[in-house]
């Protein structure tokens, strides 16, 4: 029997949607007929260590979310450990983490993105960086942790600036008005597009993982083009990652002209939600393929290697 070390919890900022996932995961992983050994990271690194040691296991799934689990920092202990894990590697999963490096990488690969570029938090007080309306957003924090709107008549750009917790740089991105679509890919294959209305001005923190935040529908109604190029952009996206497993890629539609609109780009999640209603499952469930499955196939494609 194939032994699995679940990695979930966490110190990031998204350590509650992690015990989640990891709960979730868990339970798949068992009714699919794996050995699970449940691992809560917590901030001391050597007891994470010691308990992979412990376990022995023939797999890790890595169920963590936000800064040290999706940016490179526990995919290196792992291969250092010489340890197969779930998702991508180590490269990926900080090029993708860090929203300015994953841009260029985008624009090197010809994908539609929204102007942007990064500031300071004293130049951000200073002046607005583009013109209204724009994002600002944290560039190495996942679930929209930190992002703000900000429109003609705003005046809380300097308060916001002011309190900035995150790290020094901030990405002012140029708000694009439209829809919110997102495309899970699994291995070389993007599964559906799905369209996320929130009832919020976009796909905050609260309306990921509040219960009643977001409302999916899948697919989402657009139009035959749209779908196929949003499809298209997912993949080629966790290409030029070098993505491996499973990932989410996040877009917004302008179809404010009429449709076909045009599709732009925002991020890539190396680590998206898992829990059996999260948006990669739901997806994957559409297309016949059950949640226990779509986590046995992760823990397959780790052990066999990129």
């Amino acid at each position: 029997m194939t032994r699995v070390a679940v990695l979930f919890g966490g110190v990031s900022a998204e350590r509650e949607v992690s015990l989640a996932t990891g709960q979730q995961v868990m339970a798949a992983l068992r009714a699919a007929g794996f050995e699970v050994t449940p691992i809560d990271v917590g901030a001391d690194l050597g007891a994470v260590i010691g308990a992979l040691q412990a376990a022995k296991p023939d797999v890790v799934f890595n169920a963590l979310h936000g800064r040290y689990g999706e940016d490179g920092c526990i995919q290196g202990v792992l291969d250092w450990m010489g340890l197969p894990y779930t998702h991508s590697g180590i490269r990926a999963s900080a090029v993708a983490m860090d929203k300015a490096a994953a841009k260029a990488v985008f624009l090197a690969a010809g994908l539609p993105v929204a102007q942007s570029r990064l500031v300071t938090p004293e130049e951000l007080e200073a002046a607005d960086p583009l013109p209204l309306p724009y994002v600002v957003k944290p560039v190495n924090e996942g679930s929209s942790v930190g992002v703000e709107i900000f429109r003609e008549g705003s005046n809380r750009r300097a308060e916001v600036a002011r309190g900035w917790k995150f790290d020094k740089r901030i990405m002012a991105e140029a708000f694009i008005p439209g829809r919110e679509l997102t495309v899970a890919v699994m291995g070389d294959r993007a599964l559906e597009v799905t369209e996320i209305d929130t009832g919020h001005v976009f796909y905050d923190y609260e309306a990921k993982y509040a219960d009643g935040g977001s409302r999916h529908t899948l697919p989402a109604p657009v139009h035959p083009e749209t779908r196929a190029k949003a499809m298209e952009i997912a993949l080629r996206a966790h290409q030029a990652l070098g993505c491996r497993g499973v990932s989410r890629a996040d877009l917004r539609y302008d179809d404010t002209a009429g449709e076909p609109g045009q599709l732009y780009l925002l991020e890539v999640n190396t680590q998206p939600g898992m829990t059996r209603t999260s948006l990669v499952p739901e997806q994957a469930a559409h297309l016949g393929i059950t949640f226990p499955e779509l986590c046995a196939w992760m823990v397959r494609e780790a052990r066999n290697g990129p």
